[in-house]
């Protein structure tokens, strides 16, 4: 985490997620660490957050390995509770944090931490990058907002046909359908997302900004997405530990271990 001034004095606060290792794997640590951080920008009164992640992907989302672990060892519920907890809480920091919010990211960004590009202002995206469900393979139920914040971006029927399909959505794609506001080459993603946070706060109202992003994300709104949130986490519990889920959870592993 990084704090420095920007034009006009505004605060900017950078957010990085840096578990490289695991592909940025949205584990308990990290997403208390982001959560954290939010927080903090929320205390020093950022004008600016931009948030990006080390290493060749952003983020493939939650640890299938570990969710696997847990529905054999009988805590499935509680470690989703837990893990898809704190991602949903994480994501409503992002819609309602008293900043703009600038994701940049790159590789796969898979599964929940699609959310966090979902809840995020503005979005640049590498040209390596691409969005891709993965529940209906894995047999989870979506989580970090692909039901409760995808039909707000590209609409419900463009949103379900993705998920039911699995597909795969590079980085023009994503820009074609408004997910992305700027593709860059991945080399110059850091670059752009501290280019374009000084830019703003030069060349444009923060406090007009940020009225508009609280109009958008009113409290009708908020609302309605709070409660398709609280709906996805509810229904991750409820299938996390069946037999389905657990076999699927099984052949997903056997694949990555025969593609590794």
């Amino acid at each position: 985490m990084s704090e420095a001034p920007l034009p006009g004095g505004h605060v900017h606060l950078g957010i990085t997620l840096a578990a490289p290792e695991r592909s940025n794997s949205l584990e308990p640590v990290i997403l208390s660490e982001l959560a954290d951080a939010l927080d903090l920008a929320r205390e020093r009164q950022a004008a600016f957050v931009t948030l990006r992640a080390e290493g060749r992907h952003f983020s493939t989302g939650g640890d299938v390995a570990l969710f696997y672990d847990a529905s054999r060892s009988g805590n499935a519920e509680s470690y989703s509770d837990e893990v898809v907890g704190l991602l949903q809480q994480v994501v409503r920091r992002l819609l309602t944090l008293p900043a703009i919010v600038l994701t940049g990211a790159q590789g796969a960004i898979t599964g929940g931490s699609a959310g966090l590009l979902f809840a995020s202002d503005l979005v640049v995206l590498a040209d390596d990058a691409f969005l891709q469900p993965y529940f209906s393979t894995v047999g989870f139920s979506p989580d970090g907002g692909w039901t409760a914040l995808l039909p707000e971006r590209v609409g419900a029927g463009r949103a379900l046909q993705i998920q039911l399909a699995n597909e795969r959505i590079d980085a023009h794609e994503a820009h074609r359908m408004g997910l992305a506001h700027r593709l860059v080459p991945a080399e110059a993603l850091d670059e752009t997302l501290e280019s374009m946070a000084a830019t703003l706060a030069r060349d444009h109202d923060p406090p007009a900004m940020l009225a508009a992003k609280r109009l958008v994300w009113d409290a009708a709104r908020l609302a309605r997405v709070d409660a398709r949130l609280d709906a996805e986490l509810a229904s991750f519990k409820r299938h996390i530990g069946t037999p389905g889920t657990r076999a699927g959870m099984r052949r997903f592993l056997d694949r990555l271990s025969e593609a590794g």
